[in-house]
């Protein structure tokens, strides 16, 4: 059995991921009957209470991956167009935290949002120009371009799909739940690679 804070992955019917949800709402879920099927490994038994005809106890299994009735018909139609929020922790995840300058991987106290075009220079705040770098090198960089810096990137940022977002969102992501995230990952993912070489970002299984 995991602890209780391991998350669960509930995607729609149709199997498409929608968020992580903690143990509390998955046992919700459950307990209304708005589970359509599970997946995965078993994560936790919940006891509720006795019944009061039988005197029986309830129990709740829940499984790391639990599909819910209903599809998300707006997420299907935006697939190809969505973008998620960007913010630090996503964007050190999606980078595995290693700054994409000098190479290194650092703690989160220690990176640092790059824009790759300077916002001074006409750049803007979206995923497709911000990358992971330390401090050392965002400070050395400044206000220039990579070109005009020397410093050459050593990955082209990229707009994370929606099942990717999922996956750098989650706090210890389990095999089961990382295969099932893979599956839904475009076949020209860079995480593919990442993923492959072991370069998990720390608090993911």
């Amino acid at each position: 059995m995991y602890p209780l804070s391991q998350q669960v992955l509930r995607t729609d019917v149709a199997g498409m991921p929608l968020e992580w949800i903690d143990f509390r709402e998955a046992v919700r879920i459950c307990h209304l009957g708005q589970v359509a099927y599970t997946c995965g490994s078993l994560l936790y038994r919940v006891h509720g209470g006795h019944n009061a005809a039988t005197g029986r106890r309830s129990i709740i299994e829940v499984n790391s991956i639990l599909a819910t009735y209903g599809e998300n018909g707006q997420l299907a139609r935006q697939r190809d167009h969505y973008v998620p929020p960007l913010s630090n922790p996503a964007l050190f995840a999606r980078d595995a935290r290693l700054c994409l300058y000098c190479g290194e991987r650092f703690s989160v106290r220690d990176l640092s949002r790059d824009h790759v075009t300077p916002l001074s220079r006409g750049g803007h705040d979206i995923w497709s120009n911000v990358v992971t770098a330390c401090k050392r090198c965002n400070n050395h960089k400044a206000g220039r371009t990579p070109e005009e810096a020397g410093m050459a990137l050593l990955a082209v940022p990229f707009v994370p799909t929606h099942a990717e977002y999922i996956y750098l969102q989650g706090r210890r992501v389990l095999a089961d739940q990382m295969a099932f995230l893979k599956a839904h990952f475009p076949r020209t993912s860079p995480l593919h690679e990442r993923l492959a070489r072991g370069l998990e970002v720390a608090g993911h299984a």
